[in-house]
């Protein structure tokens, strides 16, 4: 008997994108290594079914970044969802992306998997918090749909990741989230951003996976803020009916030069 393929799932996190296409992150141009992502993502086989996008989508905020975010995924012809980052500005994130193949929908289901997408923004700063709503919005949702595998994403890493200037920008209140996802044994993976690398955790059944940056990417471990010369990429997941699932990190041949000098991150 052939089994059925699995829902195959690409992660894109902490774009960074401009409004002005020549405008740079310490010193790389991310519409660059992001077009180079996205070819990367057209030559995959099989096709990807959809795209999540977990937050600094822009960093600059502004209405034209987020169109020109929409005019490079567009190729692509796959359902686009996303939620925010510390980097975005939620209003004109959410009118750029209104009524258009990029869906607004934070609960949805594809073949069997369930996806809930949260929002750890918390406005003028850094780090991230789920709010008190987020959190009821999320029991809610789990206790209605107890029989689909699901992952959660949102865009703060819920873990010190050992980089002492980046673990004050992480989640704030992970104990509240774990609150929740404790007590329902269908979420098999929780997604998110903010890091700039690869990174997974296990915490009881649940596998915590963080995923490199499309532009640049930090220095693991780092006491002060440093860059790693790893090249950008993606995760790619693989999603069996069953409940099980495979992922793999894919980076792009992008070569760069950054500038810790540069205005940026």
């Amino acid at each position: 008997m052939t089994l059925p393929s699995p829902l195959c799932v690409v992660q894109l996190t902490d774009i960074h994108l401009f409004a002005e296409a020549n405008e740079q992150l310490l010193g790389l141009p991310t519409i660059e290594s992001f077009q180079r992502v996205v070819r990367q993502i057209a030559a995959l086989q099989p096709k990807p079914d959809l795209i999540v996008l977990t937050g600094d989508l822009s960093q600059d905020g502004k209405p034209k970044s987020y169109e020109n975010l929409k005019e490079l995924l567009q190729p692509l012809h796959l359902p686009i969802y996303w939620l925010p980052g510390n980097h975005d500005s939620l209003p004109a994130l959410e009118q750029a992306f209104a009524g258009d193949t990029i869906s607004a929908s934070k609960s949805f289901a594809v073949r069997g998997w369930r996806f809930l997408l949260l929002n750890s923004q918390v406005p003028g700063c850094v780090h991230g918090r789920l709010s008190e709503e987020s959190l009821t919005w999320l029991q809610e949702q789990l206790s209605l749909t107890a029989d689909q595998p699901t992952i959660v994403g949102f865009h703060h890493p819920p873990f010190l990741v050992g980089s002492n200037w980046l673990d004050g920008s992480a989640l704030q209140n992970p104990e509240d989230l774990f609150a929740v996802l404790d007590q329902h044994s269908q979420v098999k993976l929780v997604l998110f951003g903010h890091i700039h690398q690869d990174y997974s955790q296990q915490r009881g059944t649940v596998q915590y996976l963080g995923s490199p940056s499309t532009c640049i990417q930090f220095e693991p471990h780092s006491s002060n803020f440093a860059l790693d010369t790893a090249k950008p990429g993606f995760r790619l997941l693989h999603l069996f009916a069953n409940g099980t699932w495979k992922t793999e990190v894919k980076r792009v041949d992008y070569a760069y030069q950054c500038d810790l000098a540069a205005t940026g991150y």
